[in-house]
């Protein structure tokens, strides 16, 4: 699914809960607390989501491969180190 898709299911079943918050109202008590505070979460998310729709990223360009060679690294590029890869400088000690 491309981002776009994602954003339009979210909304889709934003639109069902509230639909289906409608329905359960005339069931239960519409100006009860618990049925308020269910209705105050559902608007919060409908606004939360609103923002994170407007804050689009941009489309990433795919990553550029690189291709790694099967042949043996040419082992002079280590004769002449400085520092032993973990154990720092050879002329200095440990702290």
């Amino acid at each position: 699914m491309s981002l776009n898709d994602d954003l339009t299911a979210v909304q889709r079943s934003l639109d069902d809960l509230d639909r289906s918050l409608g329905m359960l109202e005339k069931d239960l008590d519409p100006g009860g607390l618990d049925m308020r505070r269910v209705r105050t979460d559902a608007s919060h998310l409908r606004e939360s989501f609103a923002l994170l729709r407007g804050t689009r990223p941009a489309e990433r360009p795919a990553p550029e491969k690189v291709t790694i060679p099967d042949t043996p690294y040419d082992r002079s590029l280590w004769s002449d180190a400085e520092d032993d890869e973990g154990l720092g400088a050879r002329d200095r000690r440990a702290p």
